[in-house]
C-alpha cells in the first residue's frame, strides 16, 4: 500500500500530523474524512487542495468520506474569519448540498469496495438531535478552558464571537465522533486553519469512549507574492462552468507565475514525481515557452471540466493571443466568447442600423461612437494598410459594406492592428 503521508510530504501538502497517524495508515486501510461547508452552490479552487487530499487518500488504498455540512453550514465556522458569517436558510443550504455533491462525484470513486468513497451530510444526524441532549452528551465532555484555548476563538474575542460560532468546534467534534462510531472513520483531515476543530473531535472521542482517533492537516495555499490564492479581480474561481467559464478557468492556471506553477503542479495534479521533475527541467531550459503552466492548465481543466472544454479553451486563447481563424471564432459558444471579451472595449449599435449595411469606415468610426477610430480618415488609412479585420477576415476595401454574419446573431469582432480588439454588439 502506497504511503499516503509520504505522498503528501513530497507534494508539499503536509502541515500538521498527530502522533501515531502515519503508523495507523500504514497498518491498515483506514477511513478518513474532510468536511465541505455548502456556503455556495459550487466549490471553488480554494477547495481543490482538500479534494486532491481525498483523491490521494483513496489512491493509497484508504476509504474517503466527503462530509457535506448541511448542519454546520447553518452555524458558521469562526476559523480564519474576522466577522460573524451570514447564515443561510435551510432550503438554500439543501440546494447547495446537492450541487456540491455532484461536483465531488467527479473526483472520487464512489463505487463499492473497501476504499469506495462515501458522501455524508451531517444534517442527517443533527436534524433530530435535541439541544438538551447535545449539551449533555457532547458539551459535558469538553471544558470551556479547552474551547477558549483555540486560536479560532481567541482571535475573535476582541471583535466579538457569538455563542453559535463558539459552539462550532463542538458540532464539528461530534461529526468526527459520529463517523468514528458508525462508519469506523478514524482520521479527520482539513486545512491548517481547521487543526483546532479537528483535535476537538479526537479529544471528544477519547473522553467519551476512550477511542484512538487521528488528525492531519494541509497547508493553506498562498501565491508566491503573498496574495490570496484562488481570487481574481472578478472574485472566486469556481468549479461550476456557469460561474467561471472553462476558458477563464484555463486562463487562471495558464497565467500563474513560474514559482507558483512549480508548487501547484504538485498539489493540483496527479502527475508523479519523475514526470513533474522532468517538466520543471524542461521549463527551466526555456521559461518563455511556459511548458509548466500549459501542463498544469491542461491537467486541471480536463479533470474539472472535460477534454472538449479544454480544447475550446485552447482554441479561444488563440483568438486574442494567436493566429486563429474565422472558423475558430465561429465555433465558440456564446459564454466562451463573452469570457474572452471580458476586458475588451465594447460598442453597442441598433439592429436597424446594422440591417442597413453601413460602410465599414462609418461603422468603425462614427456609428460606434469613435471608440475604434477617432475619425473616418484614420479608419480609411489603416484599412488601406491592411490593418483592420472583422471576425478575423481582413477588410480589403475602404468602400466595403458591413455585411458579415454576426456571431450568435449578435456580435462582431473588430481588430485594429495586431493586438487591439473591440466587440460590436448589435441589439
Amino acid at each position: 500500500m502506497k504511503n499516503f503521508v509520504e505522498e503528501l510530504r513530497w507534494r508539499g501538502m503536509l502541515h500538521d500530523i498527530m502522533p501515531g497517524t502515519e503508523e495507523q495508515l500504514q497498518k491498515e486501510s483506514t477511513g478518513g474524512y474532510i468536511g465541505f461547508d455548502p456556503t455556495a452552490d459550487s466549490l471553488h479552487i480554494g477547495h481543490l487542495a482538500q479534494i486532491m487530499t481525498l483523491v490521494h487518500f483513496q489512491q493509497c488504498g484508504h476509504k474517503p468520506f466527503a462530509l457535506v455540512g448541511g448542519a454546520t453550514g447553518m452555524v458558521g465556522d469562526p476559523s480564519g474569519k474576522s466577522a460573524e458569517r451570514n447564515l443561510l436558510s435551510e432550503d438554500v443550504l439543501q440546494h447547495n448540498v446537492t450541487c456540491v455533491k455532484k461536483q465531488l462525484e467527479k473526483f472520487l470513486d464512489f463505487g463499492a469496495g473497501a476504499s469506495g468513497a462515501e458522501l455524508v451530510n451531517n444534517y442527517d444526524w443533527f436534524k433530530d438531535f435535541r439541544f438538551l441532549d447535545f449539551i449533555r452528551d457532547v458539551g459535558k465532555h469538553i471544558t470551556i478552558n479547552y474551547m477558549m484555548s483555540k486560536d479560532s476563538v481567541k482571535n475573535r474575542l476582541e471583535t466579538g464571537l457569538s455563542f453559535t460560532e463558539f459552539t462550532y468546534q463542538l458540532v464539528q467534534g461530534y461529526d468526527f465522533y459520529y463517523l468514528y462510531t458508525t462508519k469506523n472513520c478514524k482520521l479527520q483531515m482539513g486545512g491548517s486553519d481547521q487543526w483546532g476543530n479537528i483535535v476537538t473531535g479526537t479529544e471528544l472521542i477519547r473522553r467519551k469512549i476512550n477511542g484512538d482517533a487521528f488528525a492531519l492537516t494541509t497547508p493553506l495555499i498562498k501565491k508566491a507574492d503573498g496574495t490570496k490564492f484562488g481570487k481574481t479581480e472578478a472574485g472566486n474561481v469556481w468549479l461550476d462552468s456557469k460561474k467561471t467559464s472553462p476558458y477563464a478557468f484555463y486562463q487562471f492556471w495558464l497565467n500563474t507565475s513560474d514559482e507558483d506553477a512549480m508548487n501547484y503542479i504538485k498539489i493540483f495534479t496527479l502527475k508523479g514525481k519523475e514526470e513533474i521533475e522532468s517538466l520543471v527541467r524542461i521549463h527551466q531550459e526555456a521559461p518563455h515557452k511556459r511548458e509548466l503552466q500549459q501542463a498544469l492548465a491542461k491537467d486541471i481543466t480536463i479533470r474539472v471540466h472535460s477534454q472538449a472544454d479544454y480544447d475550446q479553451a485552447v482554441k479561444a486563447s488563440g483568438i486574442l493571443f494567436g493566429n486563429s481563424t474565422t472558423e475558430d471564432l465561429e465555433s465558440l459558444d456564446e459564454g466562451t466568447l463573452l469570457a474572452i471579451m471580458d476586458g475588451v472595449p465594447k460598442a453597442t449599435i441598433s439592429k436597424q442600423v446594422w440591417e442597413q449595411q453601413p460602410g465599414v469606415v462609418d461603422l468603425l468610426s462614427e456609428i460606434t461612437g469613435n471608440l475604434i477610430f477617432p475619425s473616418k480618415g484614420e479608419a480609411r488609412k489603416m484599412i488601406q494598410g491592411g490593418g483592420v479585420s472583422l471576425n478575423k477576415v481582413k477588410v480589403a476595401d475602404v468602400a466595403q459594406k458591413a455585411e458579415q454574419a454576426l456571431l450568435h446573431n449578435k456580435y462582431l469582432l473588430a481588430q485594429k492592428g495586431k493586438k487591439n480588439y473591440y466587440l460590436i454588439i448589435v441589439e
